[in-house]
């Protein structure tokens, strides 16, 4: 009999992490849970505790998302297997956690079945990708980024974090902040707080020097 893979989940939305680990473990010999973490420094803490063959990873956290779990939890074992697992399906999501060290990268809309088989498989060693984003990575690494992905080498684009990068964007997409609010799962003053924090970054002074600046690196449709 194979032995399935242990899995951590990581992910900031409790309710989320319950409902993957009940469809994991709704299957006899599937992938078995040996743990969750709802931030960055908990889940590599907990990685390094329990040793998981594979780990579920959101993009967007906080303290540094999906990719300062990778890159931390690389840094002191290389060769763990990372799966990224998020609602979002931007190019320069995908592309960064890949870069940082996942093996694949589904979204959210996965079914519980095709989950299971994706865990199974990056634990075997094979890359993983929801169909639409496997175009970004193949595009990626043969040198056709688009002006979206290229935009992560940007100095000044580096200093925002994730959900700042997310806000950013639909700023300069012309969203209110009850709207970005909304489409985020945060409140209205939490979307406030992160472009004070942009702005301050950026060294701009309103959401419309913000948006030239975007609309300049071609960070918008």
């Amino acid at each position: 009999m194979t032995v399935q893979p242990t899995v951590v989940i990581v992910d900031d939305h409790a309710l989320f992490r319950a409902g993957v680990r009940a469809e994991l473990e709704s299957r006899d010999g599937g992938p078995t849970v040996v743990g969750e973490a709802g931030d960055v420094d908990r889940a590599v803490r907990l990685i390094a505790e329990v040793d998981p063959d594979v780990v579920l990873v959101d993009v967007h956290m906080p303290g540094g998302g999906g990719v300062e779990v990778v890159r931390r939890a690389l840094e002191a074992r290389p060769g763990r297997r990372f799966l990224a697992l998020s609602v979002s399906d931007e190019a320069d999501d995908v592309i960064r956690l890949i870069r940082a060290g996942a093996r694949g990268y589904v979204t959210k809309t996965i079914s519980g079945d095709e989950l299971a088989a994706a865990i199974v498989r990056v634990h075997a060693g094979d890359a993983v990708f929801s169909p639409r984003l496997a175009g970004f990575v193949l595009d990626a690494f043969a040198g056709r980024l688009d002006a979206t992905v290229t935009a992560q080498v940007d100095p000044e684009l580096d200093q925002l974090t994730d959900r700042e990068r997310e806000v950013l964007r639909l700023i300069a997409r012309g969203y209110m902040y009850k709207e970005i609010a909304l489409r985020l799962s945060i409140s209205p003053k939490t979307v406030e707080h992160h472009v004070s924090a942009v702005l301050r970054k950026l060294q701009l002074s309103n959401r419309h020097e913000l948006t030239r600046w975007a609309t300049e690196r071609r960070l918008v449709d």
